[in-house]
């Protein structure tokens, strides 16, 4: 699978489009889409693979691991960024109050204090 098809499939396990992927990661509109035709940049294709928490190694096809010659902090996926993949909830999106609400939540259970 070549580079557009690696990041199409993580993106629709997160269920957000590759329009959303571009704002989320600072990318221009489309630029995404231009990578089946040509290779992507070293500091934009990082970009997506920090933003799945991915290797660009896995990214590229070198390896079927995802996590491959990466760290342990790198592999950690934070609560923040857990809470901003989540998109809808039962068909309703999910407002920027209610994704704080559920940061607090989780980390008061990850501290033990419910």
């Amino acid at each position: 699978m070549d580079v557009l098809g690696k990041i199409k499939e993580l993106a629709k396990q997160r269920n957000i489009s590759l329009a959303e992927l571009e704002r989320r990661t600072g990318l221009s509109s489309g630029s995404i889409t231009k990578w089946g035709k040509s290779a992507p940049s070293v500091d934009k294709l990082a970009k997506i693979a920090e933003y799945f928490h991915v290797s660009t190694d896995y990214l590229l096809g070198r390896t079927d691991n995802p996590h491959m010659g990466m760290s342990e902090k790198q592999k950690e996926l934070t609560i923040e960024e857990a809470l901003k993949s989540v998109m809808s909830y039962n068909g309703k999106e999910v407002s920027e109050n209610d994704r704080e609400v559920l940061e607090r939540i989780a980390k008061a259970y990850l501290d033990g204090k419910i």
